[in-house]
């Protein structure tokens, strides 16, 4: 077989994995738009949908990691190849997680729509859609080697950072002034932090194109 057609098997490969990896991160930008959905309309059925569907995220994992692993025992990339390989088996974990935090969501969802509701969402839909946004532009970064993009998602982190956190206070209030609110406040508060872990995968993701194209870690570093 000679070199060229031994080339473009490779750049078929790679390009195969990119491409593997855009479909699961499409999936997963579904299951967060379906997850909050389930979530303002109190659809249980939807709910059931988004859990039921982390599995296809599962096998989705499974499939790009084996992938990878051919592809380095076969091709032994070098420099930038190696590098695009590796981060892709450290990217997919990140989407599948963000398929688990849906999951929860899910799952939290159902057991909301056993009881009234406590208040009408504002700051939850608001987190949803910016977490879902993170993770559109994290993917779009890793395939345009967009240092400038990445760079924008490790910044809006901190956006969903505070609006978890006025979230925990509202519901501490509601649960000190009506203890009958607890169960319900508990539920909410957990999606989210679901959210905002989503938006800690979609920053994992931005931080190793980051990596990929420049060679610069900038994890655990102060973003400007």
């Amino acid at each position: 077989m000679d070199k060229q057609h031994l080339h473009r098997q490779f750049d078929n490969d790679l390009n195969e994995i990119r491409s593997k990896l855009l479909e699961m991160g499409g999936k997963v930008e579904k299951m967060i738009s379906d997850a909050l959905k389930a979530l303002l309309e109190r659809d249980s059925v939807l709910a059931d949908q988004v859990i039921a569907y982390d599995h296809e995220i599962n096998r989705m994992e499974m499939e790009i990691d084996e992938k990878c692993l051919e592809v380095l025992a076969m091709r032994q990339p070098a420099a930038r190849d190696l590098r695009f390989i590796t981060l892709a088996l450290k990217i997919v974990t990140d989407l599948e997680r963000i398929g688990d935090q849906c999951r929860n969501i899910g799952k939290s969802t159902k057991e909301l729509n056993d009881e009234p509701p406590l208040k009408p969402f504002i700051d939850i839909p608001r987190m949803a859609h910016w977490a879902g946004i993170m993770v559109k532009e994290a993917l779009d970064a890793f395939v345009e080697g967009d240092v400038d993009l990445a760079l924008k998602v490790c910044r809006d982190d901190s956006f969903i950072d505070e609006l978890n956190v006025q979230m925990q206070r509202e519901l501490l209030s509601f649960m000190i002034e009506d203890p009958k609110t607890i169960s319900r406040s508990i539920k909410i508060n957990y999606i989210s932090k679901c959210l905002e872990r989503i938006s800690d995968h979609a920053t994992n993701i931005a931080e190793m194109v980051i990596f990929m194209v420049n060679g610069k870690d900038i994890r655990h570093t102060a973003v400007s």
